[in-house]
């Protein structure tokens, strides 16, 4: 599957026809006047990772060994119910702070999980070296071109509108989002400030290293920027980046609830703190959606 810019429409288009019969097309809000919430969290396995992973799976030719994939949750989530689905085994690796009710349903639907390391880039060094000691084909969390095309069906589902906002961890939604856009509309990325991946990669001129933490590091906690999410920002087709604190995605998470009943984990509220934080202030008559990504968290501590 080719990455080049003027594919990536049509790309996205055939990754649509070929999900449709496993994914949901997930609902839109008109939240307040001008603002729209996509319910990406309502997709199947509570993020708009299947996506991606079902695209991926349905591109390849998958041998007796299954596939491997690496993930701070979501998508091992995902890897672990499209394998189920579509009759693959599934050898998923996630770092030691992953969150027990991930690794739970990453279990209930059939992955066989492997904690390795503190970090999500352990833990694709090791989801590496077993898919190349079995023979098990690699689905990555956010940089391959089946991924990025099924994340991109995301912005498909969108009313018009002038501005998206979306949380960034490897880029691989962004990435899928600003291909379909193309500059036809704003695309923004909103990041933690304990997972700035994108900020960075644009501050040095490409993806590099960070170090990873904070309230939604285990949905978010990338440490380098995908590059074909980098290659949609030397097209100019992503904006910019803004950088929030933790507090501000907590205090996200909890307005979703409050005013919307909208739980979602810390990493789906990220792009909607930049608007409740006021870090992304709106133009007068501007059109903006906001991706609300995922909900794999306890709604336990939303009151």
């Amino acid at each position: 599957m080719s990455s080049e810019a003027g594919d990536w429409p049509q790309e996205i288009k055939q990754a649509a026809e070929r999900i449709r019969p496993y994914v949901r097309s997930t609902p839109c809000l008109e939240y307040r006047d001008g603002v729209v919430l996509k319910l990406e969290q309502l997709q199947v396995t509570g993020s708009f990772k299947p996506r991606g992973m079902f695209n991926r799976m349905l591109c390849a030719s998958v041998p007796p060994a299954g596939v491997v994939a690496a993930s701070g949750g979501n998508a091992g989530l995902a890897v672990a119910y499209a394998a189920r689905r579509l009759g693959h085994r599934a050898s998923i690796y996630v770092p030691t702070p992953t969150p027990a009710v991930k690794i739970a349903r990453i279990e209930e639907y059939g992955g066989e999980v492997h904690q390795v390391g503190a970090t999500y880039n352990e833990a694709l060094e090791a989801s590496a070296r077993a898919a190349a000691a079995s023979g098990a084909i690699v689905v990555h969390a956010y940089d391959q071109p089946e991924v990025v095309a099924g994340a991109g069906t995301v912005a498909m589902e969108l009313p018009a509108l002038d501005t998206v906002l979306v949380a960034v961890g490897g880029g691989g939604l962004i990435g899928g989002i600003a291909a379909w856009f193309a500059g036809s509309a704003r695309v923004v990325g909103v990041e933690p400030d304990g997972c700035p991946t994108l900020a960075e990669a644009m501050r040095a001129g490409g993806p590099v290293d960070v170090e990873t933490g904070g309230v939604a590091s285990d949905s978010l906690g990338a440490r380098r920027l995908g590059e074909l999410a980098w290659a949609e920002v030397e097209r100019g087709h992503v904006s910019d980046s803004l950088v929030i604190s933790g507090q501000a995605v907590l205090d996200a998470r909890r307005e979703l609830w409050s005013e919307a009943r909208i739980a979602t984990e810390p990493g789906g509220a990220t792009a909607y703190a930049a608007l409740s934080s006021g870090a992304y202030e709106r133009r007068p008559g501007e059109r903006v959606a906001v991706i609300v990504c995922g909900a794999n968290a306890s709604p336990g501590d939303l009151g």
